[in-house]
């Protein structure tokens, strides 16, 4: 019997971003997949800006980056005439509280392969063709049985999830009903597709009684992604199928499919599951939500999950009160409902063939998306502004004591937690917490240009000062001098306090970390036996 802290069963976006948040806070873990080969198709393309802000925090943007693009204007048609032309989202100029305002386009199987080789650099890697046949659990954790070349294993962790999608083998063996309805008699087609005679400067949308047929260049790579109607008993080659829908829908036999690489057939498929934990075992992803694929919910909803779920996981590893892991579920589901209610709003747009069908507003980019009702967010704020506990926390730049210029994100890089002190009277607030407390808070006095003089404050406090050369950060965070916000690992506003004091923080704190990690105690926990100390 082997030992892990956890097991991820399922490797997609949300297994391996739940991965990746363990492996880089020293987390024992497994991750497996049913699967003998790794996914080679497009599906979900669409990267929604707090997705890319947490690709950020993982140091995969980079290669998100390159591996896509912003997208491109689409034109439909009837017949020969164009009837509609835009992009499904327009393209805006970053501000400073957003860094990346705009949906990025990248295939999900390129975004799999960056997330797979950040684990790898992080030490851990996806087993292929290996699956879960059965589990329990019992007050310590869980023991699953695996099979991998018919080879049967026991393996013994602390927690388990599912991430396998949406027909979970997790799911089911819980018992956890996943209410909601299948549209049998909407069939789509989405293809991966050579196709020549077509340029790949815009996208084209044919539209017929029998639902035409879209064309649109696949970001990163040399194929189109093609759409299209099949009626039920269609029973073609694939390719065959298509290259008939293109002809009759565009006019144009100029236009040849070469290839099909991939493709799937879709229902619209709208299901929640009824829990999203059931005590060590959780469900993250397609394994407890399914979405239409219209507004690009369903990948970045799970991202989201694995985000949330890995530094809780971690700090529960390490000892952390049951309030973090307590959280997950009323968090996500929350999240999950609101992803569920956007797709669905813009399915029925399609269905009824609204002009604006096609058009993606910002309810669709995840900024938007907040916690305010989760046991973990504690809002004292005095007077009421637009920023609350449970709020994504803005990006803003600033300015080090030494002169550098850098971001909030770039602060809140990393597995710790976050204090924003505004005003120089908590310099000594901050640099208290801080020796108390360690590398599991990163604190810092947020003053306004001109605040400090040299000499003003210890050494050991001046380097924790940030300057708010424009402003930015009182703005976004509707801050005065005495104000406290404690920033979560995940970039959420934990807690408000205003007028803050030491004890507010001290008594937040208490709540959502390790014994070992409260007021008075060491900073720094025991190093797991061959691995680093973990962070909270």
């Amino acid at each position: 019997m082997t030992d892990v802290d956890v097991l991820i069963v399922g490797a997609g976006p949300t297994g391996l971003t739940l991965a990746c948040e363990l492996a880089v806070r020293g987390v024992r873990l497994r991750v497996v997949d049913r699967a003998e080969e790794f996914f080679g198709g497009s599906r979900a393309d669409g990267i929604q800006p707090r997705t890319m802000e947490v690709f950020a925090d993982l140091e995969v943007l980079d290669q998100i980056l390159a591996g896509g693009d912003l997208g491109i204007v689409m034109r439909a048609y009837q017949g020969d005439k164009v009837v509609w032309e835009g992009q499904m989202s327009e393209p805006t100029e970053p501000t400073p509280s957003v860094p990346y305002p705009n949906i990025w386009f990248v295939p999900q199987f390129r975004t799999e392969e960056i997330l797979r080789e950040r684990l790898a650099a992080l030490g851990a890697h996806v087993e292929r063709s290996t699956v879960l046949t059965d589990f329990t659990q019992d007050a310590d954790g869980v023991t699953a049985t695996l099979v991998a070349n018919g080879t049967s294993e026991t393996v013994r962790a602390r927690y388990l999830v599912g991430a396998d999608g949406g027909r979970s083998t997790v799911r089911k063996r819980l018992g956890i009903e996943f209410p909601g309805e299948t549209d049998e008699n909407t069939t789509v087609l989405f293809a991966d597709a050579r196709v020549d005679g077509i340029s790949r400067d815009h996208g084209r949308m044919w539209q017929t009684a029998d639902g035409g047929a879209s064309v649109m260049p696949l970001a990163g790579t040399d194929l189109f992604v093609v759409v299209a109607q099949p009626p039920a008993d269609q029973d073609e080659p694939i390719r065959d199928y298509l290259q008939r829908q293109i002809t009759e829908s565009s006019g144009r036999s100029d236009i040849v499919v070469r290839e099909v690489t991939w493709h799937t057939t879709w229902r619209p498929n709208t299901r929640l599951a009824e829990r999203f934990r059931e005590g060590r075992v959780f469900l993250a992803g397609d394994a407890g939500h399914v979405h239409p694929p219209t507004g690009g919910q369903g990948m970045n909803t799970g991202i989201q999950d694995g985000y949330n779920l890995g530094w809780k996981l971690a700090a529960a590893l390490a000892g952390a009160p049951d309030l973090l892991l307590d959280s997950y579920e009323p968090e996500r589901m929350a999240a999950a409902r609101t992803a569920l209610d956007i797709a669905t709003t813009l399915l029925e747009k399609h269905r009824r063939g609204d002009e604006d069908a096609h058009v993606r507003g910002p309810e669709v980019h995840g900024l938007t998306l907040n916690y305010r009702h989760s046991p973990l967010s504690r809002d004292e704020r005095v007077r009421p502004t637009e920023l609350r506990a449970g709020d994504r926390a803005p990006d803003a730049p600033v300015t080090t004591a030494d002169g550098r210029a850098v971001r909030l994100f770039d602060l809140f890089h990393g597995p710790h937690w976050t204090l924003l002190a505004f005003g120089t009277a908590h310099a000594h607030t901050v640099e208290a917490l801080t020796d108390r407390l360690g590398p599991a808070l990163h604190a810092h006095v947020v003053v306004q240009p001109g605040a400090v003089q040299p000499g003003q404050l210890a050494d050991s406090a001046d380097q924790h000062v940030v300057i708010d050369s424009h402003g930015h950060v009182r703005d976004g965070y509707g801050a005065t001098d005495g104000t406290l916000i404690l920033v979560r690992p995940d970039g959420y506003v934990g807690l408000v306090a205003d007028p803050g004091t030491i004890e507010r923080i001290d008594e937040y704190w208490a709540t959502v970390t390790p014994a070992r990690m409260a007021v008075g105690a060491s900073p720094a926990g025991p190093a797991e036996p061959g691995g680093p100390a973990r962070q909270v």
